[in-house]
C-alpha cells in the first residue's frame, strides 16, 4: 500500500487592494464658516430663479407649520414629519446647483429638481432615521410637558406663555435640555451626510457615520456653525410672515454645500496596472 502524498495547506487568501476613495477630515477653523458663508451668497447670486424657488418652498413649509400650530397643535409633529421629509429633498437640489457650479457646469432648473432619483434609496433611510429621531424627539417633549403641567396639556398660548415666563425657569432648562440633545444628534447626523450622498453616491450608514466623524474632530467650529445656522433661521422667522426665509433657506443651503467639501477630502486611489502581480503582506 502505497503511503498518501501529504496534503498541502491552501494558498492564504489576500483581498485585492481596494480601489474606492478614501477620505481624510479636514481640521476646520473658525474663519471657515465665513468662506462657507461668502461661497452661498455667490451661488445665491448666480442662480437667483432656483435660489427663489426652492426659498418660497422653505417659507411655504413655515407658513403651515405656523398656522398649524397656532389653529390645531395636535397635528403639528405630523406636520414637522412631512417637513422633515421634504426638506431633504430640497436642499439635495441647492447641493445640486452648488455641485454643478463648483465643476464649472451650468445648473438646469429640473436637472435640480430631480437629481434626488439615483440616490432614493440612501436618503430614504436617511430620512426615515431622522423622522425617527423627531417622533423620539416629540415623545420626549411630551414627557417634559406632563411633568411640569400635571393638570393636562397646555393650549397654545398656554405652551408660548409657559417658555417665556422666567418664573418656569425648571420648565424652560428641561425642555431647552431635552432639545438641544435631539437638535445636536440630527444635526451630526445631517450636516455633511446629504450633500456627501449626492456627490459620491454612498449608502446612508456611511454617510451618517462620516458626519459624526467631522463633527467630533471639529466640534467647536461645528457647534459654531450649527449655532450660526439656527440664528440665521430665527432671524428670518422675525421677518413679517417668515419671509426671510425666502433668502436665509437657499443661502444656508449653499454654504452647507461647501461645508461639506471644505470639511471631507477625497483621496483619490491610483488605478492598478491589471498586469502587476498583487501585493502580498510580508
Amino acid at each position: 500500500m502505497q503511503p498518501t502524498p501529504p496534503e498541502h495547506p491552501p494558498e492564504p487568501y489576500f483581498p485585492p487592494p481596494s480601489l474606492a476613495p478614501r477620505k481624510a477630515i479636514a481640521a476646520l477653523r473658525v474663519s471657515d464658516l465665513a468662506h462657507w458663508l461668502r461661497l452661498g451668497a455667490g451661488d445665491l447670486a448666480a442662480y437667483p430663479w432656483i435660489s427663489t424657488f426652492y426659498g418660497v418652498c422653505f417659507w411655504l413649509m413655515a407658513l403651515v407649520l405656523g398656522v398649524v400650530f397656532q389653529s390645531k397643535p395636535e397635528y403639528t409633529m405630523s406636520i414637522a414629519s412631512g417637513c422633515l421629509l421634504l426638506g431633504p429633498f430640497l436642499a439635495l437640489g441647492l447641493y445640486e446647483a452648488s455641485r454643478r457650479r463648483e465643476q464649472g457646469l451650468q445648473p438646469a432648473f429640473v436637472s435640480s429638481l430631480l437629481c434626488w432619483k439615483p440616490h432614493l434609496r440612501s436618503m430614504g433611510m436617511l430620512v426615515l432615521v431622522l423622522i425617527v429621531l423627531e417622533l423620539l424627539w416629540g415623545r420626549a417633549s411630551l414627557v417634559v410637558f406632563a411633568v411640569f403641567f400635571n393638570t393636562g396639556m397646555p393650549s397654545t398660548t398656554g405652551v408660548v406663555q409657559a417658555i417665556f415666563n422666567p418664573e418656569n425657569w425648571e420648565f424652560i432648562v428641561a425642555y431647552t435640555a431635552v432639545g438641544g440633545v435631539f437638535a445636536a444628534l440630527v444635526f451630526s447626523l445631517s450636516v455633511v451626510a446629504i450633500p456627501m450622498i449626492l456627490d459620491r453616491d454612498t449608502d446612508a450608514i456611511s454617510a451618517a457615520i462620516t458626519s459624526l466623524e467631522v463633527v467630533l474632530k471639529n466640534l467647536p467650529v461645528m457647534l459654531l456653525w450649527g449655532a450660526c445656522i439656527t440664528l440665521m433661521v430665527a432671524l428670518a422667522l422675525l421677518a413679517p410672515f417668515n419671509a426671510g426665509l425666502v433668502l436665509v433657506g437657499p443661502l444656508l443651503g449653499y454654504a452647507s454645500w461647501h461645508a461639506y467639501r471644505g470639511a471631507v477630502q477625497w483621496l483619490e486611489v491610483p488605478q492598478l496596472d491589471p498586469a502587476l502581480p498583487p501585493q502580498h503582506p510580508a
